[in-house]
């Protein structure tokens, strides 16, 4: 994956902040009530939640990785980068307004939650950093559509280290609209659902995704 899918991860979690809110909203709601240390709360939070996308990306970078060194890689790296390629594509149309886009992804993940999500209830309510970190860690494994396709694109990322970096990249895309609160939240998402910026945004996207079909086809020798 070139260095611009750093970038469309970090828009794509910047700009699906609705779909973030949506599916964190609770959790980041339940952090502001009651709790004396509110920004350190939301931080020790996201702080986890982003950590493990970082280590999900980890995984995914090397799985990526090793794929490619066994023998006859050409036909595992094609099939990675079309895969890679067709999940930005989703995203950008996502983005565009076609919500159901990623849909599938998210039954993936379901299995794993199941085994999860009791765990969660251990930290809720979150009252201290102490809990806020550890549930955040939990949380960032909750299936997620956005998360499963910014993973597709860490598998083509080369090595663990790069897979990391972009789940990192992508995970700070969606800190703003988890972080900030009240009415800079609200005015940070009437910005983003300006249809100029999403269709931008949108179109943005699905170009990295495009073009990088355009790399896949010549990978595979038909260009």
């Amino acid at each position: 994956m070139p260095d611009s899918g750093f970038l469309a991860l970090f828009l794509v979690g910047l700009l699906g902040g609705t779909h973030c809110v949506g599916m964190c909203g609770g959790i980041v709601g339940a952090l502001s009530m009651g709790a004396t240390a509110r920004w350190s709360m939301h931080l020790a939070y996201n702080g986890g939640r982003i950590l493990s996308y970082a280590v999900a990306g980890a995984i995914a970078g090397a799985l990526g990785a090793a794929s490619m060194g066994l023998e006859g890689q050409v036909p595992a790296r094609l099939f990675l980068y079309f895969v890679a390629n067709l999940m930005l594509v989703a995203l950008g149309l996502y983005l565009l307004g076609i919500t159901r886009a990623l849909a599938f992804t998210e039954r993936i993940g379901q299995k794993l939650w199941r085994h999860l999500q009791p765990l969660t209830r251990r930290f809720i309510p979150a009252r201290t950093i102490a809990q806020a970190f550890p549930l955040g860690l939990l949380w960032g494994w909750l299936p997620c559509g956005l998360v499963y396709s910014a993973l597709a694109s860490a598998l083509t990322a080369g090595s663990a280290t790069r897979g990391s970096l972009m789940m990192l990249a992508f995970g700070l895309g969606t800190l703003p609209n988890l972080l900030l609160a009240g009415m800079v939240l609200a005015r940070l998402n009437e910005f983003l659902h300006r249809a100029v910026i999403r269709i931008s945004s949108g179109l943005l996207v699905l170009g990295f995704g495009l073009y990088g079909f355009i790399g896949w086809l010549r990978l595979a020798g038909w260009l």
